[in-house]
C-alpha cells in the first residue's frame, strides 16, 4: 500500500468516526421510526453528561399528539408527570380523555445513581402514536451536577438536525398502510 493511500483510507477513518461521534453526541430515541397510530416505546439515549459533569436529571416534554404516555421506573432515579388538559379530548377503548401528561421528569434520588459522563443510559416512556405521518419531536432537558443540556432545537424546515447544536430527538412517524405491502 502506498503513502498516498495510506493517508487517504487514514483520513476516510476519521471523518467517519467524527461523524459518528457527532451522531451520539445528541440525546436520541432507539428506534427513530414507526407506524402511525400504534402503540411505541421510546427510548431516549443519553450518551454523555455535561461538559464531563454526570448526569442527575432528565426532563421529557411529550410532543402533542403522542397520548397516554407512561414511564417505565429506574431503579435510584424518582419520576414525576406533569399533566396537562388537552385542546381536543380523545377517546381511549371507550374511556374520554380530557388530560394526559405533558412532562416526564426522572431525578436521581442519591449521588450514587447518578449518570457518570463515561457511561450512557436510556429513560423509557410508553404511548400511543398519532395517526397522521410526520415527525415528532422530543424535547429533552439534560441536567448535571454542573450545568444542563437543552435537547430542544427544531429545524426551521423539515426534518434534518444537520447542523443544530442541541436537537430534539426526532422521530419520523411512518404511514400505516405500508403494513404489509411488498414491492412486487
Amino acid at each position: 500500500m502506498n503513502l498516498f493511500s495510506l493517508i487517504f483510507k487514514s483520513t476516510t477513518l476519521v471523518a467517519l468516526w467524527a461523524a459518528s461521534a457527532s451522531a451520539f453526541s445528541h440525546v436520541v430515541l432507539d428506534e427513530p421510526a414507526a407506524l402511525a397510530g400504534q402503540g411505541y416505546k421510546a427510548a431516549l439515549r443519553v450518551s454523555h453528561g455535561c461538559a464531563g459533569s454526570p448526569t442527575t436529571a432528565v426532563r421529557v416534554l411529550i410532543p402533542a399528539g403522542f397520548r397516554g404516555a407512561k414511564p417505565m421506573p429506574k431503579p435510584g432515579w424518582t419520576l414525576s408527570l406533569r399533566r396537562e388538559k388537552l385542546a381536543s379530548p380523545y377517546d381511549d377503548h371507550g374511556r374520554q380523555v380530557s388530560e394526559d401528561v405533558a412532562e416526564i421528569s426522572w431525578t436521581a434520588a442519591s449521588r450514587e445513581s447518578w449518570l457518570p459522563d463515561a457511561h450512557f443510559d436510556e429513560f423509557v416512556l410508553r404511548g400511543t402514536l398519532p395517526a397522521q405521518a410526520g415527525t415528532l419531536w422530543f424535547k429533552v432537558l439534560q441536567t448535571c451536577e454542573k450545568g444542563s443540556l437543552d435537547w430542544s432545537q427544531l429545524p426551521a424546515s423539515g426534518s434534518s438536525t444537520q447542523g443544530l447544536k442541541s436537537p430534539a430527538a426526532a422521530l419520523d412517524i411512518l404511514p400505516s398502510e405500508t403494513v404489509g405491502h411488498h414491492a412486487h
